[in-house]
């Protein structure tokens, strides 16, 4: 307990301790944006005064100072507009086919306006000219850093995210594989003890039916061994008859179940071949009609109907029971979710691994109603 108490208090310190840092480097960009941003300012006035003292006097002694600071301007792009005429006087950094175009050097006046504020050259009190500027090809890249960064950081953490993901359900796998082998290996050795005694019990005359009925359970017993073992490995699919399993479940469920669930089959009167695991197959059926049953609480109806098309076999399971909400109709699915007040919730999880990971089909709720009933489907490839 206190282990787990300060993994999850370890966890939340580098959460809080990774926002912080993030925030600091998001506020110290943003800070040094706005200096940048400031410092270019500061430069393009100085570029406007410059250019007001070359248009007030052409015999200026600093006119080489000046003209070199005028030619400084490598980075922003600058319009300067004449106000009496409204047209372009002069412009910096700036390609010279876009100011062929007057649409194009209207887009380019609201952009720079937009970015930063115009200064006005002003010659004997009156606005000579504005001059519009942008931003430096540097700041633009700087105004999109955070972005960038924020964009790394999401993707490095839904990287470790999914690792984590994945390594956990690695490890829950390797958990519930050895867990189902074991049980495998402990149901084996009175496995073996009954069919013993069933021996035993044929040399002492007992009823035939009642050797039949045991022997039908020891092989149940021996399909459930089988099933346990099969999970962490890949299982062999065999061309099988999916009419017929799905039959034989069915019987074998009708049998030793409550006479108060009405049972009900329709098939197809033709053989429907598919790449089968009979045994995982068959606890499948098993799993979704003894769900149903619980859904009924032990009374209701139940229905088994399959239908094929071209490309497809579908296998439905209805029941009358308390039905599910929309909203849960994907988490059924998930390892853990019930709905019960016994149970572990790894019938339908296992369910989907069965139908989907190992056979390639596709089970979920075809249809549900709170109170009225559901219906299960499953989906599988019919054999070419």
């Amino acid at each position: 307990m206190a282990l787990t108490i300060n993994r999850n208090m370890s966890r939340w310190i580098i959460i809080v301790a990774s926002f912080i840092i993030i925030s600091l480097i998001l506020w110290n960009t943003y800070a040094f944006f706005q200096n940048f941003k400031a410092e270019e300012r500061s430069k393009m006035q100085i570029w406007s005064s410059a250019q007001t003292e070359f248009l007030n006097s052409e015999d200026n002694p600093n006119l080489d100072l000046i003209l070199q600071i005028l030619n400084s301007n490598n980075s922003n792009p600058v319009l300067v507009v004449i106000e009496e005429t409204g047209t372009v006087g002069s412009t910096n950094n700036i390609d010279e086919s876009k100011l062929k175009d007057s649409i194009a050097v209207q887009r380019l006046i609201t952009k720079f306006r937009n970015e930063n504020n115009p200064i006005d050259v002003v010659i004997n009190d009156e606005v000579y000219s504005t001059i519009y500027y942008g931003n430096s090809p540097l700041l633009n890249k700087l105004k999109y850093y955070p972005l960038a960064l924020v964009l790394i950081i999401f993707l490095f953490a839904a990287v470790a995210y999914f690792f984590y993901k994945s390594s956990k359900t690695a490890e829950q796998n390797k958990l519930w594989t050895g867990m189902a082998k074991e049980t495998a290996h402990q149901i084996g050795t009175p496995l073996s003890s009954l069919v013993g005694w069933t021996e035993i019990l044929r040399s002492e005359n007992v009823k035939s039916e009642y050797l039949i009925e045991i022997e039908k359970d020891i092989s149940r017993l021996q399909t459930i061994t089988d099933r346990f073992s099969k999970i962490g490995s890949v299982p062999t699919l065999e061309e099988t008859d999916i009419v017929s399993e799905t039959s034989d479940s069915y019987e074998y469920l009708k049998s030793r179940s409550s006479k108060l669930i009405q049972f009900e089959i329709e098939t197809p009167e033709r053989p429907l071949l598919v790449n089968l695991n009979k045994q995982l197959y068959s606890w499948t059926i098993e799993n979704l009609v003894k769900n149903a049953i619980d859904a009924m609480k032990g009374k209701g109806a139940l229905k088994i109907s399959i239908s094929s098309d071209d490309k497809l076999v579908k296998i439905n399971i209805s029941d009358t029971g308390k039905g599910i909400s929309k909203q849960n109709f994907n988490s059924i699915f998930q390892p853990g979710f019930t709905t019960k007040q016994r149970g572990w919730g790894l019938g339908l999880s296992l369910a989907k691994r069965i139908i989907e990971d190992y056979h390639n089909g596709r089970i979920k709720v075809l249809s549900s109603e709170l109170g009225k009933g559901t219906t299960m489907q499953i989906s599988l490839k019919l054999v070419s």
